[in-house]
């Protein structure tokens, strides 16, 4: 009884269930917390807005600062052009390891005061918090966040370590693979408290010249870089970086008073599809690292879910779908067991589904249900006379059964899935891998029909009517018999 159970929580228990009380909340169905949006607004948009005054007040600093730091600027990034060029000469042109010996010894000391007379060439005041460890006691620094061009002051303040990188990082979100030696780390925060943000760059904002303009236009620019204690991993996290790297990350965003969140690269590739497709920009924020992870999605698979996305709520306002869109989309009425599966869609039952939700409905509800075996068993069901083809009788009478609407036109659903007067099984097949959403409705349809089956005394059990041909209840014979006891 417990598949009874399960599809009774998913459908409404029986045909016109549940009307006349539309305005009454489905049953709440257990969340993943994880797959939740984190609270946090677009992390890839950052409008610093400038009233009169202040563009005023910029205008006539700049006038005066920005030529002189400009060619003060010029002036030493020459100088450390030269004793780079110092350091790395006969060294192979991708370095492996640290530079050491009479380069490092010459050419460190200086490229570090070069460091410093840059920033401050550029108005940064550089408050320094916490001590810094020694190479012994943490062999790497872990900077965050990095939301700025100038985030590079925090190399400079920490004596110029080596940058260990590498091509494949570009891949790898957030941390890439920098805690995999299992050793300990002394991550450092940055903050820029300034009044006016004229530092952070993001995918939609100011751009890095106008950024190093307003920077350079400022009397000064405020920054803390904060030097935390070392963090060292156990042997859990020793032998599992991904944990350690979530445990450090966590730290350092609580000590900044910011969220955590997945978001990468890919979503702003989403993002911008979605503004291509009219949607709210931030309607292709996904965490897609996270689902894609989680729910073994590709990006082209993603995209594709995001184009089905706009094709429905194109028409709804706020870039949203609401189960009046969703309706019109599947080509059926409102009904309970319609309620019912845009509920399992609505994570957060606001109402609505957003770009996220319906990624995640489609594969954790409707892709796992749209197997081959799903796909036959319902095209029989659909079959009645079990002649290989769908007649639209045929159709409307078990979608009727299906939804419990007994004058149910299923005549526009009918035509786009049909190419004449009947449905084969590649046709049906077809429609069916393209529209997964329906797959949830057959299944919850068939668990339906084997609770019947299984809660009827065992001498109806036995009688074959009802099971041979997979039709609903209400079939022909079962009509006639109802008349006949009359």
């Amino acid at each position: 009884m417990n598949q009874c159970a399960e599809a009774a929580a998913v459908a409404a228990s029986g045909p016109g269930a549940g009307v006349g009380n539309a305005g009454q909340r489905p049953p709440r169905v257990p969340r993943q917390t994880s797959f939740f949006p984190p609270p946090v607004r677009n992390p890839f948009v950052q409008q610093t807005r400038l009233g009169a005054a202040r563009r005023i007040q910029i205008f006539f600093l700049g006038i005066i600062l920005l030529p002189i730091r400009a060619l003060l600027l010029a002036l030493i990034l020459l100088l450390a052009w030269a004793f780079a060029a110092i350091s790395t000469t006969c060294c192979p042109e991708k370095l492996t390891h640290p530079i050491t010996g009479w380069k490092r010894t010459i050419t460190q000391p200086v490229l570090k005061f070069l460091g410093h007379a840059m920033f401050f060439s550029m108005g940064f005041i550089v408050t320094v918090k916490g001590k810094i460890a020694s190479p012994v006691e943490a062999p790497i620094f872990v900077v965050a966040p990095h939301s700025t061009f100038f985030d590079g002051i925090a190399c400079v303040v920490a004596g110029l370590p080596s940058i260990v990188s590498r091509h494949e990082n570009v891949q790898v979100p957030l941390i890439g693979r920098a805690f995999i030696p299992g050793v300990p780390v002394q991550p450092v925060l940055l903050r820029y408290p300034n009044k006016l943000d004229t530092v952070t760059w993001t995918w939609q904002g100011y751009k890095f010249i106008q950024l190093c303009v307003l920077t350079c236009c400022q009397p000064f620019t405020k920054v803390e870089v904060e030097f935390m204690p070392v963090q060292i991993p156990n042997d859990e996290e020793k032998s599992d970086p991904v944990l350690f790297a979530s445990t450090v990350r966590n730290l350092m965003a609580e000590a900044l008073r910011i969220p955590v969140t997945d978001h990468t690269y890919e979503d702003c590739r989403l993002m911008i599809s979605a503004g291509q497709l009219t949607l709210p920009m931030e309607a292709g924020l996904v965490e897609f690292t996270k689902i894609s992870r989680k729910l073994k999605l590709d990006w082209d698979g993603i995209r594709k879910h995001l184009d089905e996305y706009a094709a429905i709520a194109s028409s709804s306002k706020g870039g949203r779908i609401g189960i009046e869109e969703f309706a019109e989309y599947l080509k059926l009425p409102v009904s309970d067991v319609l309620r019912q599966l845009f509920a399992l869609f609505d994570r957060n039952h606001d109402g609505s589904i957003d770009f996220r939700e319906y990624v995640i409905g489609l594969a954790v509800l409707c892709n796992p249900a749209n197997t081959e075996e799903i796909i036959q068993v319902a095209f029989k069901l659909f079959d009645v006379d079990e002649d290989g083809f769908i007649t639209e009788e045929e159709f409307a009478t078990i979608m009727q059964a299906s939804l419990g609407v007994p004058d149910l036109d299923v005549s526009g659903l009918f035509k786009e899935i049909a190419q004449g007067d009947s449905v084969s099984y590649e046709e049906f097949k077809s429609f069916a891998l393209k529209h997964p959403e329906y797959a949830k409705i057959f299944t919850t349809y068939l668990d339906l029909q084997t609770c019947h089956v299984f809660s009827l005394p065992e001498e109806v059990q036995a009688t074959p009517s009802v099971v041979s041909n997979k039709v609903s209840p209400e079939s022909h014979e079962e009509s006639t018999s109802d008349k006949k006891d009359d």
